[in-house]
């Protein structure tokens, strides 16, 4: 009986042994599965989109700045954000980190963000004859009464943005499914749930080379260019998604 006794605890502590060691390694891979999954978040791999039209067409925009522009500011966009996801990456296998220093690299992530997405939405609505039409311009109807109404109302609040930095974002809002023309001071400022529908970029380097501190005679330019197309087709898919 104290032999059987024995060999069955014996048997027993192996088994158990056997199975700590499984839960261990299972639990160890599952950490890993998930520290993988994480850190795919930031795997720091954006690209520039080119140019979805031919910056030598543009009226009163010339090629030298719209090229610039794309290389230096909006590059050098994508350029700092696959580097502060990357530093991320490396933070997250780091078992403690000071939360301040957390704190502005998670800021530089956020201002990073964005800056590529206002930049592609921009060049994405520039292109055009500036011919208002589809749901972009029922939008504007609904809600401004008349296209020059609104227009006079977009201007206004660039301009007051000349001068300085920041966008100006004509944006559907997801909550309330108004549409606005929104100010903008930086790259991270936009409304919670606003969906951009038309995009001005107002830092000086959209428009210094060409017009110096006109930043007037830039706005003027851009409405020129406006890809209305473009815009309706964001009003559209922004409508199928409205949580109003």
């Amino acid at each position: 009986m104290k032999e059987i006794s024995r060999r069955k605890l014996l048997g027993r502590i192996a088994t158990g042994s056997a199975g700590l060691a499984l839960s261990s390694l299972t639990a160890q891979g599952q950490m890993n599965d998930v520290a993988q999954q994480t850190v795919r978040a930031f795997r720091g791999q954006h690209q520039p989109k080119p140019l979805p039209f031919d910056p030598a067409k543009l009226k009163g925009i010339s090629e030298k700045i719209i090229r610039s522009h794309w290389e230096n500011n909006y590059g050098g966009s994508v350029k700092a954000l696959n580097a502060v996801e990357q530093r991320l990456a490396q933070m997250m296998k780091e078992r403690e980190m000071p939360a301040y220093l957390y704190g502005e690299l998670k800021r530089e992530e956020l201002i990073r963000t964005c800056s590529v997405v206002l930049h592609e939405k921009y060049f994405a609505n520039l292109g055009g004859d500036n011919r208002p039409g589809g749901k972009g311009l029922d939008l504007i109807k609904q809600w401004f009464g008349s296209y020059e109404g609104w227009e006079a109302e977009f201007k206004r609040t660039a301009n007051a943005l000349g001068g300085g930095s920041g966008w100006v974002i004509f944006a559907y809002n997801l909550h309330t499914g108004e549409v606005h023309n929104y100010w903008a001071a930086d790259h991270a400022h936009n409304p919670t749930l606003g969906y951009p529908l038309l995009v001005l970029d107002m830092y000086e380097h959209s428009y210094h080379m060409d017009y110096g501190a006109a930043a007037a005679k830039y706005v003027d330019a851009f409405m020129q260019n406006v890809n209305w197309e473009e815009v309706s087709r964001r009003a559209e898919a922004a409508m199928k998604v409205s949580l109003a």
